[in-house]
């Protein structure tokens, strides 16, 4: 029929014989999956030591300023320990014979002193020395832990006693002490105050011979360690 713009059959069916295209994609590799998974659990451990590290950033900060980052001009009074040494497995009893594990002071900062039961009037000023530092501190006072260690098997005198309600005494054996804290060359384990971190480790020993007249420099040093340790460390013992 003239006019009409008809084709053949096969013509209009030439692109229905044209072969179906399919694509196929491949499926993951073993190997490939298993690669995929340690790159996920890699990056989920980073991720967790980032939050740890976010966490102890206060304490790291505090130990990094005060043991690295010393500004000219300024001297700690009391000499630094180093190597700190941590608290041993040392036993002790306190006043009524109960046994105690030293350990157990950990987790407050300890101002020590060390004497016989008899306390001569050296070991009294020193005492005296203790709580007057201790009560200088004001409301970081709850902080800091005054410690007697009674070196031998002397009794303390019944009149000592009152003045140690707010101490903590604790009879332990000299030698065994004597592997923890030390004097300076030339002295005894007596002459010294001790501090002691909230971790248990002895580090650091003030000079021989306290009196008043060294009170304002051994406060200072103590305010210094309150303040870089304020993001950290709270008052009292964990369960106490």
């Amino acid at each position: 029929m003239s006019g009409s713009n008809s084709s053949s059959p096969a013509a209009k069916s030439g692109a229905l014989d044209q072969p179906l295209g399919l694509t196929v994609h491949s499926l993951p590799q073993p190997q490939q999956a298993a690669l995929v998974d340690a790159r996920r659990t890699r990056r989920g451990r980073l991720r967790m030591l980032a939050v740890l590290l976010v966490c102890a950033a206060p304490m790291l900060a505090s130990y990094f300023t005060y043991y690295v980052v010393r500004p000219e001009g300024r001297r700690n009074y009391g000499a630094l320990v180093e190597p700190q040494r941590p608290i041993p497995q040392l036993q002790a009893t306190d006043l009524a014979g109960k046994p105690v594990d030293v350990a157990t002071l950990k987790d407050q900062w300890l101002l020590v002193s060390v004497a016989g039961g008899a306390c001569d009037a050296a070991c009294e000023q020193r005492l005296y020395l203790q709580r007057q530092l201790r009560e200088s501190l004001g409301r970081d006072k709850a902080r800091l832990e005054w410690v007697w260690l009674v070196a031998d098997g002397a009794p303390v005198r019944e009149s000592l006693r009152p003045a140690l309600h707010e101490a903590t005494v604790l009879r332990v054996d000299g030698r065994q002490l004597a592997q923890w804290v030390a004097p300076e060359p030339g002295h005894q384990l007596s002459d010294h105050l001790y501090v002691v971190d909230p971790m248990g480790n002895w580090m650091m020993r003030f000079p021989a011979g306290q009196d008043g007249s060294d009170a304002a420099k051994v406060r200072k040093d103590l305010e210094r360690l309150m303040r870089g340790s304020a993001g950290w460390d709270k008052p009292g013992r964990p369960g106490a």
